[in-house]
């Protein structure tokens, strides 16, 4: 008996191969095509070199496993226990005396290691990828567009110069009827080139020559003391010659490790240092904010300036109206007798107490700031842990579902898995920015579905290999 089932289990576990590796590659390629799509605009047309866009893409690939193995185990697991209900093996089982949930164990053992496995990988592969990435993402959009003149269309991409040329014969790489402009520098003055004939030629990746026949030029000299009017110098040439320097379009790549890092860049270690950081400072504050209420009235640091002067007076004194004393809420303003002084010194407590206000206002503002931080950090940490965990919760859901649906194929489980992973998903991001504005907190923001799927999918199973059930449950309670 425990051949024969072991045997099944083996089996099974197999049935969960083919299908994985073929929805794991599958997901890589789209949400590959998704990554292209999305940013081709930024690589084309810039003259970035290839190996450059190979490290791009290989760095982006990070994430996309961590995204695309959980949804693999979904469906391997929906066709292994499909095509294992549709073949009547669970029905042999149970008549044989087996316990359904034993053949669950080898797929739930590898779904744990695979768990630990893109734990490990979300920690220490993924923020270093995510890292390059970014740091290649922002020295591909700060590189300029290559040199490319077009037909009749103004080019300004070298600094100090504007191009426009009529006709570009493609096959000799000749330029007809050519128009420059040159901008005024400490090196050169202003100039206007005009020519009928030219052609470029590279020196190395960061030169290049036009050279020019049969044009004029006409150049405006410094300006003399009390000139009027520019002076300007008109040159005939046959062949003239002008060297351009390439180097602020060549692709420059910065060091990734120099850049600051955000929470997607972290593991896990460096994102907990900057929480209890955070923390305590937070700490600091809060201490600060109780010592100002402990002082200051909370309805006066809430209140407006003008609330707070009513407060101060409540009103004229008629009796005292040749004085203008005024009486006031507060005990010892009303034992100064001097007018002029009470006032001075009601003035300049206002002008205190509006600064203190502003103090509580700027604390409370900073703490605010720090709360959402290390709630930011704190999702991102439960993130690492929660999506690989995703891979045993699939197991759980999936199993029972593919088993009372008794298909195996791979229609069924796509269509299933797509309602099932639209789910979470929208759980997770929702989940993500809820805990994000401080609705809710960043454990119960990333793990609160899958709790609730896991609890599902608990249920189900009982279900499935026992008798018992949650309507026979309920009317026992209601008995």
């Amino acid at each position: 008996m425990n051949f024969w089932k072991n045997k099944i289990q083996l089996d099974l576990l197999k049935r969960h191969v083919g299908p994985f590796l073929f929805c794991f590659f599958t997901l890589m390629f789209l949400l590959l095509m998704q990554f292209l799509i999305l940013h081709v605009d930024k690589l084309i047309g810039k003259d970035i070199p290839v190996l450059i866009i190979i490290e791009l893409i290989l760095t982006n690939l990070a994430y996309m496993v961590v995204l695309a193995a959980p949804m693999a185990v979904l469906v391997a697991t929906l066709m292994a226990f499909g095509k294992f209900s549709e073949l009547n093996e669970l029905t042999a089982l149970r008549s044989s005396g087996v316990n359904p949930i034993s053949i669950m164990k080898p797929v739930l053992i590898a779904s744990t290691i695979m768990f630990v496995g893109l734990v490990w990988f979300s920690n220490s592969v993924l923020p270093e990828a995510n890292n390059k990435a970014r740091s290649l993402f922002i020295d591909i959009r700060l590189k300029k567009p290559g040199f490319e003149l077009q037909p009749n269309v103004f080019y300004d991409g070298i600094e100090g110069y504007t191009f426009l040329v009529k006709h570009i014969d493609n096959e000799t790489d000749s330029l007809f009827d050519i128009t420059l402009f040159q901008n005024p520098t400490n090196a050169r003055n202003r100039a206007y080139i005009k020519a009928e004939r030219g052609f470029l030629t590279s020196e190395g990746t960061q030169g290049l020559t036009l050279f020019l026949e049969d044009g004029e030029m006409l150049r405006y000299l410094t300006r003399s003391r009390g000139a009027a009017l520019d002076n300007l110098e008109r040159t005939v040439f046959s062949k003239y010659r002008l060297s351009f320097d390439l180097s602020d379009l060549a692709f420059s790549r910065s060091d990734p490790n120099r850049r600051n890092r955000s929470d997607r860049t972290m593991s896990i270690q460096a994102m907990a240092v900057v929480v209890d950081t955070l923390e305590k400072e937070i700490n600091e504050y809060a201490k600060d904010l109780t010592v100002s209420s402990s002082l200051t009235s909370l309805d006066l640091l809430e209140s407006s300036p003008e609330q707070v002067r009513r407060s101060v007076y409540t009103r004229f004194s008629p009796a005292d109206t040749a004085t203008k004393t005024l009486e006031s809420s507060f005990l010892i303003l009303n034992e100064i007798s001097e007018s002029s002084y009470r006032q001075r010194l009601t003035s300049v407590s206002s002008s205190r107490l509006e600064e203190h206000k502003s103090n509580f206002e700027n604390t409370k503002s900073n703490m605010l700031w720090r709360l959402k931080r290390v709630n930011k950090f704190l999702v991102e940490i439960y993130k690492k842990f929660s999506i690989p965990f995703a891979c045993i919760v699939f197991v759980l859901i999936g199993a029972p579902i593919g088993i009372m649906t008794k298909r195996g194929n791979f229609g069924y489980a796509a269509i299933i898995s797509s309602v099932i992973l639209t789910i979470y998903w929208i759980s997770i991001i929702q989940g993500e920015k809820l805990a994000d504005r401080l609705f809710i907190t960043p454990f119960w923001g990333m793990w609160s579905f899958n709790i609730v799927f896991s609890i599902i999918g608990i249920i189900m199973i009982i279900h499935l290999t026992t008798e018992l059930s949650v309507s026979k449950l309920w009317k026992k309670s209601s008995d």
